[in-house]
């Protein structure tokens, strides 16, 4: 067995899993992450694993819901990030969020622990040199320009960069609850939550018109360089949805529906802003989906509008940043492999898969993938019917390029969904066919069920006993 280490670039949620996962097989891993050496224009620290913008890894529902299904198969597979997530859980519902600090605090000791991991704060400038036969990117969204500009010359493609915005932190301390209420929508339980997850922030008719105004005339941060840039859908502005009609944000991250407003049980809210714990020691929420690229003043100014939060003080202000892809259907195998140069893989974020968890389970692929080669053996790959496998099929061969426009790039980052699943049949109630939402349940729960049980033979773990009836 060769003892040459695999080389990962990008000390992120994917690159610290990929290392994890090789190093766990018994391979050596050198992980070049170039913080500090080099900074960010989102990073402040110089940790692995570092979130910079939710702290959510979203819901921990592995029955209905296909995100809560990847932290299961994660969990499954021996994941760093999951087991690092789980031990730094704050309050959200029924979603696993996480102290941020103490999330990438533990990723960064446990690596740096690890006998066969070697991290090495360097840029590395362009493409993994020839005699790293054995290489992961994993770059993620901050690729730097020069490294960027090098994968496009090598893949004869562009890289293709959008717009990811971080939403404001405020201090506990100075959110009037007088005004504002803990629950969580409908009363749901998470995992280490209690039904009054969130702090909700009530508006009427009145002050919901004013604060859509107010978001459509702050000022904003352009960026020149950037001009022409998509915005990824599940991460946009919130003025950016203000845009797209006055009563998009009240079906949106300011819907009030399964709230009420304990100091005022009978006025029904027309709409509500709701923050999430965002730390351990419950001094900081971040506000939810108020991801913005105001000016710093403006959204003080604009926030502060918001009833419950008069008085606020940020511990952060909301930002852009800039993400990069490659169009990774055209330019990688089903091994997360680059098509023009064997044994240098991609992951994470810079592959076209979107969320933390997501980037973290490519990550966690990759790693596997390429522990596999330096032990000489084939890569196993995860069947289509799992979490793992719906996304590196979306990924690697997934998507359908139109033939009308056959020059336009038309891939995009994608979150984990259950449209990414083969089908099922919904299964039948005594005999009756199920029907509506019950159906959709139904389905779901028959895909998860499936999903785990293959997930498991792939891992090569006992089939889990069924709970006695």
């Amino acid at each position: 067995m060769s003892k040459d280490p695999v080389h990962v670039i990008g000390g992120g949620l994917a690159g610290s899993e990929a290392a994890w996962q090789i190093a766990e097989a018994g391979v050596p891993v050198v992980l070049h992450e170039m913080r500090p050496v080099r900074g960010t224009d989102a990073h402040k620290t110089e940790g692995l694993a570092e979130l910079v913008c939710s702290n959510s890894f979203r819901s921990d529902d592995a029955e209905t819901n296909a995100v809560g299904l990847l932290h299961a198969e994660m969990r499954l597979a021996g994941s760093l990030i999951m087991s690092a997530g789980d031990a730094h859980q704050v309050p959200a519902g029924g979603a696993l969020a996480v102290d941020r600090d103490g999330f990438s605090d533990a990723v960064t000791r446990r690596i740096e622990a690890h006998p066969l991991i070697t991290i090495q704060r360097e840029e590395v400038p362009g493409l993994p040199p020839a005699n790293w036969d054995q290489a992961i990117i994993a770059t993620g969204p901050l690729t730097a320009p020069s490294l960027a500009q090098s994968i496009a010359e090598a893949t004869g493609a562009d890289a293709l960069a959008f717009f990811d915005a971080i939403a404001p932190i405020v201090h506990f301390d100075t959110i009037d609850m007088n005004t504002c209420w803990f629950q969580s929508r409908y009363d749901k339980v998470g995992p280490g939550g209690t039904g009054k997850d969130y702090i909700n922030c009530p508006m009427d008719k009145e002050q919901y018109l004013a604060f859509v105004a107010a978001l459509l005339e702050g000022q904003k941060t352009e960026f020149k360089q950037w001009e022409g840039t998509p915005y990824f859908d599940g991460c946009l502005p919130i003025e950016v949805m203000a845009e797209r009609g006055v009563e998009t944000l009240r079906h949106g991250p300011m819907k009030p529906m399964g709230l009420t407003n304990v100091h005022n049980p009978s006025v029904k809210a027309y709409a509500v802003v709701q923050l999430r714990q965002d730390n351990a020691l419950g001094t900081l929420y971040n506000m939810v989906g108020f991801q913005t690229k105001l000016k710093h003043a403006e959204q003080v100014q604009v926030f502060r509008t918001i009833p419950g939060l008069e008085n606020a003080e940020f511990a952060r202000l909301g930002g852009l940043h800039r993400n990069t892809y490659i169009n990774s259907p055209t330019l990688l195998d089903r091994s997360l492999q680059l098509k023009s140069r064997p044994g240098l893989r991609f992951a994470g974020q810079i592959t076209g898969c979107e969320g933390y968890v997501e980037s973290a389970a490519i990550g966690l692929l990759a790693g596997r993938f390429a522990a596999a080669e330096r032990l000489g053996q084939a890569p196993s790959l995860p069947p289509q019917t799992t979490a793992f496998g719906a996304l590196l099929n979306h990924i690697t061969g997934g998507h359908i390029v139109s033939d009308d426009e056959p020059g336009k790039r038309s891939f995009q980052p994608m979150n984990v969904n259950f449209g990414l699943f083969p089908p099922v049949e919904a299964p039948k109630n005594e005999g009756k066919r199920l029907r509506g939402k019950d159906k959709t349940v139904a389905k779901r729960r028959a895909i998860t069920a499936r999903a785990l049980a293959d997930c498991r033979a792939w891992l090569g773990l006992p089939a889990r006993a069924e709970a006695a009836e």
